[in-house]
């Protein structure tokens, strides 16, 4: 048995190799005793704020890339529908500098243009103005310069030319353009007639990449422009929370960056192939600053790809010589490219060395510390043999039962992960059966999180006891910000052993439950929407194609750390892709209130979906999922107080989908249907989405008990 001996003789003789084998220690105060990624982060954000005190063209750069001056904008007239849209504006979390959460890409743009040059404002305030028979909602302009009081509309428009050479307005594909051409003139009209100053921003200023620049001319006339510091702004977004998603690109870029041998300049004529843009070069110049601090704070000192690329130097140079002919590599799948040219120098010095891997593909989740898969995809052609005059032989053995996740979870999992091609097919052998759904989903609401999850608990701890111990519940967070109130929980709960872990923590656990939180389409939601950044293919050998293929294959870890059964708690108003794929494919055979699915209907004005909100002390009513976008309302069915009235065709009926009651339809829209309303003429049936639709009937309908579809 001289593999587990070979595996021991090589660390050692690693170890003897003076010099080339410090573990990352600062004098400072940072990383002292050994590397640790949290360590690593926290230093590269003080480096970050290093650089914007001292260095004022990076600081610039770096405020830049915070107020988002160099993304690329997504734009709204490439989209169908309101509910497509919508949902791309809310799956990014558009939060301001100041800490604001705005409607709309370009509105992030002026709010952070406004806090960088000082200028306060509010966002969506009242009108200061009590409007009234308006037959609208309160009117909430998009921005107030609180120094003159001078009003800020954002309107999406923008400019074509009609064949006859005139322009036109336009508006994006899913919004009524004479509706909001006459909102704008309504606006308009309002400031006019009560005496408040309105300036005007338009999409068609950001088409020609010149909207910051109308801005500073509208507003001059009304304010003083009081630039903060920028050490200033780098401290409030460190306060927002917004700077750790940079400094963990930053710090995965790094690692690839060593592991790969790679130089600025190779990076920069990259970006400039893959046609990076603007975004790419304010990247570049960030990381080379930083990149040149780090290493002058190592100084004699090395990184840990540092010491493996000396390593490799000295094999490959043969001032290493091997006594090695078993070589065995354990989390193959972990494997980093500098790791992998250590492994294949030491193989090449001699031609009968062996290399035996230990790894599986659907748990490589740590590409932020170097990790590339394709290496174990590609084992054979990396250390295969040859024979006969073929290369690249090797064998491989399916290592498939487990002794933990019964069927409908190992099952499951494994569907899930497959579903990306380039996995390694492999069978799975579950730990046992069970007789009902094993996975299930659990809505959440804003307000509801922590009682959603207190529910989850309870159900648990009702469930059989086990006859020697209590039943274990790990909860699951994609990313740690996520842990609840773990004292209060235990204390609440003390039937339960219940621990917190992110999912990247938890792989080699496992649990009786498994409780994944936070699974909501969110840019750091999960699938998390910033780990497969497009600048980590400046230093990355090869990228992956699937859409969130790592994300797939964390998904796959947090699934198969449960025994006995997984919850996933999700947003009801906005679950992530996993959710939604899990829910739609019956095979997975996933569990999820039925009654919450029965009360969910299309948004007839966004195509987006009404959720229905339970009535604290009577009926309920029903809310569109984009709720600052769309905003659409209704009333649940007056008979009932849970169901919702829908028209039904060829008839045209409004009946209740769960009583029957039958209401009149609404002769201008296709969702409200006909209450009696008061007017200065007396009573007349109106629609009941007033002031949305101002339909009416002078027919006097009455609403009435009827069943039949």
């Amino acid at each position: 048995m001289e593999f587990p001996q070979a595996r021991i003789g090589l660390r050692r003789s690693l170890h003897d190799l003076d010099g080339f084998f410090e573990r990352l220690v600062f004098e400072d105060g940072h990383a002292k005793a050994s590397f640790h990624h949290g360590v690593f982060l926290q230093l590269i954000k003080d480096i970050l704020r290093n650089i914007v005190s001292r260095m004022v063209d990076i600081a610039g750069t770096v405020v830049g890339w915070f107020a988002g001056f160099f993304d690329d904008i997504p734009n709204a007239w490439d989209y169908d529908s309101a509910h497509k849209w919508y949902s791309e504006v809310e799956s990014r979390n558009l939060r301001s500098l100041k800490g604001d959460t705005v409607a709309s890409f370009e509105e992030l743009t002026i709010a952070n243009w406004l806090y960088l040059n000082g200028i306060a404002y509010e966002y969506e305030p009242t009108y200061e103005h009590k409007l009234t028979g308006t037959g609208r909602r309160a009117y909430t302009p998009d921005f107030r310069l609180t120094e003159s009081g001078v009003y800020l509309e954002h309107f999406g428009v923008r400019k074509a030319t009609q064949p006859d050479g005139t322009e036109e307005l336009t508006t994006a594909p899913f919004i009524d353009r004479d509706a909001s051409l006459e909102g704008m003139a309504w606006k308009r009209q309002v400031h006019a007639e009560h005496g408040t100053t309105l300036i005007e921003t338009y999409s068609w200023e950001n088409e020609e990449g010149r909207l910051l620049e109308a801005l500073a001319e509208k507003v001059a006339p009304h304010v003083t422009l009081r630039p903060r510091p920028a050490l200033e702004i780098y401290d409030s977004v460190t306060s927002l929370g917004v700077v750790d998603g940079f400094t963990s690109l930053i710090a995965t870029f790094l690692r690839h960056f060593k592991n790969g041998g790679y130089h600025l300049d190779d990076c920069e004529t990259k970006a400039t192939t893959l046609k990076m843009g603007k975004r790419g070069d304010a990247f570049l110049k960030i990381f080379g600053a930083v990149y040149r601090e780090y290493q002058d704070r190592l100084g004699d000192r090395i990184h840990f790809e540092d010491m493996v690329n000396r390593a490799t130097a000295l094999v490959e140079s043969g001032r290493y010589e091997s006594p090695f002919r078993h070589i065995l590599v354990d989390e193959f799948q972990d494997i980093s490219t500098g790791r992998a040219r250590l492994i294949q120098a030491l193989k090449t010095q001699h031609a009968e060395t062996r290399i035996f891997a230990v790894g599986d593909d659907w748990q490589s989740i740590y590409r932020f510390a170097g990790s590339d898969i394709h290496i174990m995809r590609n084992f054979g052609r990396e250390f295969g043999g040859v024979f006969a005059g073929h290369t690249g032989v090797h064998r491989t053995v399916d290592l498939g039962r487990t002794f933990r996740s019964v069927d409908k979870i190992a099952l499951a999992a494994r569907r899930f992960v497959l579903c990306n091609p380039a996995q390694i097919t492999k069978t799975v052998v579950p730990a046992g059966e069970a007789e009902h759904p094993a996975i299930r989903i659990a809505w959440t609401r804003r307000e509801t999180v922590d009682q959603v999850l207190d529910d989850t608990l309870k159900a648990l701890a009702a469930e059989p006891p086990l006859p020697d111990r209590k039943a274990t519940v790990l909860l699951l967070g994609r990313y740690r910000f996520i842990e609840p109130g773990m004292r209060s929980l235990r204390q609440r709960h003390p039937n339960l052993t219940i621990t917190f872990k992110t999912i990247h923590a938890s792989k080699g656990l496992e649990a009786d439950h498994v409780v994944l939180l936070g699974a909501d389409s969110a840019r750091m939601g999960f699938p998390s929407m910033i780990v497969d950044d497009p600048l980590l293919a400046l230093v990355s050998p090869e990228a992956e194609p699937f859409a969130n293929a790592e994300e797939r294959r964390v998904m796959y870890v947090a699934m198969t750390r449960a025994r006995r059964t997984v919850k996933i708690l999700a947003s009801e108003a906005r679950p992530s892709a996993f959710v939604t794929e899990l829910l739609k494919d019956p095979a997975y055979d996933v569990a999820s209130p039925g009654e919450t699915q029965e009360r969910t209907h299309i948004c007839g004005q966004c195509g987006g979906r009404l959720l229905f909100m339970p009535g604290v002390d009577g009926p309920g009513w029903y809310r569109c999922e984009h709720i600052k976008h769309c905003g659409n309302r209704m009333p649940a069915c007056p008979a009932c107080g849970t169901g919702l009235p829908v028209r039904k065709e060829p008839k045209g009926e409004q009946i209740c989908g769960e009583c029957g009651a039958f209401q009149a339809p609404c002769p201008e829209c296709p969702d409200g249907w006909l209450v009696e309303r008061r007017g200065r003429y007396g009573a007349f049936p109106g629609c009941v989405r007033f002031p949305d639709c101002a339909g009416k009937s002078k027919l006097g309908h009455q609403a009435g008990k009827r069943t039949g579809a």
